[in-house]
């Protein structure tokens, strides 16, 4: 492998990984308050149909990004009030929210589909970019591939090192000791599942406006499963989301090079483009073999429903 290929590789797998880190970690927050959101599929799709509309209307990338957040937690709302408010269950929920989601965004990006935005110019970092081999595909990228390096830092202070943090694992963890001692253990996994929501909304932006410029049907193409899948292969930390992502992301690419390159495999190219998604089946069942991982690094509470006057 010479030079420019290893860079151009590493490069799209960096882009290909990053709304997987984005949509996962903000899924982590989720999980870690104790809810479990099964619709990230509906809230990317979501996302990515409002910033596409919104960017085409307004010629404002930022403006788009903005509407696929805002889209995201409207999602995320629904699911709140279903689950928070009035106790629904939350695996059922969260599939009936992405299977809406996805449908929703199908019908509303209709009009939108014969329609290409300009692509947005990626930001390069003097000097750093100059390096070697990495530096051009790691410093010359979309300001969201910066943003999700700037969302893991943050997190992982916010989670290990902040009050916050400490009192949302612990909501996590145990709601009615957190609401014995005064926490507001709703408000606080409503605040979790708009996080979620509005990260779910920004990886589907960055699909529709920063990745591919453009609207298709189904472009989100299972990545909010794959990102779900990411929380669970990552044991809940947010080191693992992002290497994992990487990990998927590199799977994606190289299927996507081993088609392009003209090299002849006996293998179809439906199979090819699978290889992510078998990929993620086969993490699952590796990580589920051993149930002491999954119990040992689980929130307690996840997916269970509290109700603080119970």
């Amino acid at each position: 492998m010479d030079a420019s290929l290893f860079t151009s590789m590493l490069f799209a797998t960096v882009v290909a990984g990053t709304p997987l880190i984005i949509v996962a970690l903000g899924l982590l927050v989720s999980e870690k308050a104790g809810v479990l959101n099964l619709g990230a599929e509906g809230m990317m799709a979501m996302g990515a149909v409002a910033a596409f509309a919104v960017t085409h209307h307004s010629g404002s990338p930022w403006l788009g990004v903005l509407a696929g957040m805002g889209a995201g937690m409207v999602i995320a709302l629904i699911f709140g009030m279903l689950t928070l408010t009035l106790m629904a269950n939350q695996v059922a929920s969260g599939l009936a929210l992405a299977i809406f989601g996805v449908g929703l965004a199908a019908f509303v990006g209709k009009p939108y589909e014969a329609v290409a935005l300009q692509a947005v110019p990626p930001i390069r970092i003097p000097f750093i970019a100059d390096l070697p081999l990495i530096g051009e595909a790691l410093y010359n990228q979309q300001a969201l591939v910066y943003f999700s390096w700037a969302l893991f830092w943050g997190l992982l202070w916010f989670l290990y090192r902040s009050r916050a943090g400490l009192v949302l694992r612990a909501v996590g963890e145990s709601p009615a000791s957190a609401h014995a001692i005064g926490y507001p253990v709703i408000r606080i996994r409503y605040l979790a599942v708009l996080f979620g929501g509005a990260m779910a909304g920004i990886g589907g932006a960055f699909l529709s406006v920063f990745y591919t410029p453009m609207w298709a049907e189904g472009m989100v193409a299972g990545r909010g499963w794959i990102a779900l899948a990411l929380v669970v292969f990552a044991t809940w930390r947010p080191l693992r989301v992002m290497i994992g992502a990487y990990l998927f992301g590199g799977v994606m690419i190289t299927q996507l090079f081993i088609q392009g390159s003209g090299l002849q495999i006996d293998f179809p190219s439906q199979l090819l483009s699978s290889l992510p998604y078998w990929a993620t089946i086969v993490v699952l069942v590796a990580i589920s073999r051993n149930a002491n991982t999954i119990r040992l690094n689980s929130p307690v509470s996840l997916g269970k429903p509290y109700r603080p006057d119970a």
